[in-house]
């Protein structure tokens, strides 16, 4: 009896050593995740507004905001696989972030359209890959922990958070130009932290066709990269919309920060309990759900038009962006092929940041003159639902045929 206590004793603190080591190490993706994030919340919430303060037409904002993350539909998979057949993931991540921080500092110094159209586009050419390398990078510094990874996302919700609130503020005293400088010094942080992540070090295959036409070969992908388009959707109304939708029904600029804020606050518990939601409905129907509850978000703004509603309805947000993308990246890790994971998160991020958010950011463009945000956020929880409703048939379809 005293022997198997003792073992007992000592396979649990050997555990405890293991689990300490684990969340030790994943500090560090963490806390890019905090700055990366961070980045992103100090400047895409203000965009359009800012695209509006120089005057620019519904067009030419539709296609600013539109056309260019069409462009991660290629930079992701292209900045990915050559990562994945040169093995210089950390060297690619650290010259996009730090050219990504010099357009983002020189951006708000630009008035006319065609020179920022340049630079818009430079900066998705550069930026479109980094979350797929922090995904990547994340999931290798788990190891056999995977289910984990909410808890290390949570550090861009934290960040997100954080600079919600400060952004808000900055703008409300310094004007949209400040901004654009507070992401550059940001991104500048997240360029620091990036030489601490580790990659795996598996060998890409060689396969007739390269990474891409070894990933598209398995049926199962098709189904999931049209529900990763459906995601899409979400990011374009949640990125570029939600701040035009929340002033035209009389929302000031603190309380569209409050609002941003708000909605982090419920993707905290959220994120750290992940991994019990992926182990009891696996990725695929956690990601089902995730657009579900997406598409009603939506077609909740659409129908509200009173200023302090919006915070009742950010209650949902836990469950709609950080839960899809937490599933979207466990299960294109478990569906990559060995040697092309961090390619498959460049793919699944092609689609939702790129296509996807392409497609709903050019047609909110479009409609938001004409129908105005209430109007915008009705077409895209459409779309949503109707997409999500084609990807699971298809994803039925090819499961059947493979049985």
């Amino acid at each position: 009896m005293e022997n198997a206590f003792t073992l007992d004793t000592a396979y649990s603190n050997q555990n405890v050593l293991y689990d300490c080591g684990v969340y030790r190490k994943i500090a560090w993706p963490f806390s890019f995740y905090f700055f990366n994030f961070a980045a992103s919340a100090a400047v895409l919430p203000y965009v359009v507004l800012y695209y509006q303060e120089l005057g620019f037409s519904g067009t030419q904002i539709g296609l600013l905001t539109g056309i260019t993350p069409l462009i991660t539909l290629v930079s992701a998979p292209f900045w990915t696989g050559l990562a994945d057949t040169t093995r210089r993931h950390r060297l690619i991540l650290g010259i996009v972030l730090l050219i990504g921080s010099v357009i983002l500092a020189v951006l708000p110094l630009l008035r006319v359209f065609l020179p920022v159209f340049l630079l818009i586009i430079g900066l998705n050419l550069l930026l479109g890959p980094v979350n797929s390398f922090s995904d990547s990078a994340s999931m290798t510094m788990l190891g056999e922990k995977k289910e984990l990874f909410g808890r290390v996302r949570l550090g861009g919700t934290l960040g997100y958070g954080v600079f919600a609130i400060l952004s808000g503020t900055i703008v409300q005293n310094l004007g949209l130009r400040a901004a654009f400088w507070v992401s550059a010094g940001v991104m500048f942080a997240a360029f620091i932290v990036s030489r601490k992540l580790e990659f795996s070090t598996v060998e890409s295959v060689r396969v007739e066709g390269g990474g891409l036409h070894s990933l598209l070969k398995n049926p199962r992908w098709i189904g999931f990269l049209v529900l990763a388009f459906a995601g899409g959707l979400s990011v374009a109304g949640l990125n570029s919309y939600i701040l035009p939708y929340m002033g035209e029904i009389g929302s000031s600029e603190l309380l569209m920060g409050i609002a941003l804020a708000f909605g982090t606050v419920f993707e905290i518990p959220v994120l750290f309990f992940g991994d019990r939601l992926l182990k009891k409905l696996k990725p695929w129907r956690l990601y089902t759900l995730s657009l579900v509850l997406s598409g009603i978000r939506f077609l909740l703004y659409a129908a509200n038009p009173f200023p302090a509603a919006v915070l009742a309805i950010q209650m949902l947000n836990g469950l709609t962006f950080p839960i899809m993308w937490v599933a979207g990246v466990a299960y294109a890790d478990e569906i990559a092929p060995e040697g092309f994971r961090t390619t498959a998160q460049g793919i699944f991020s092609a689609f939702v940041v790129g296509i996807g958010n392409a497609v709903g950011s050019f047609l909110g463009g479009i409609l938001l003159p004409v129908l105005g945000g209430r109007g915008v956020f009705l077409v895209l929880g459409s779309g949503i639902l109707l997409f999500l409703i084609l990807g699971t048939l298809l994803h039925r379809f090819y499961e059947r045929k493979s049985a």
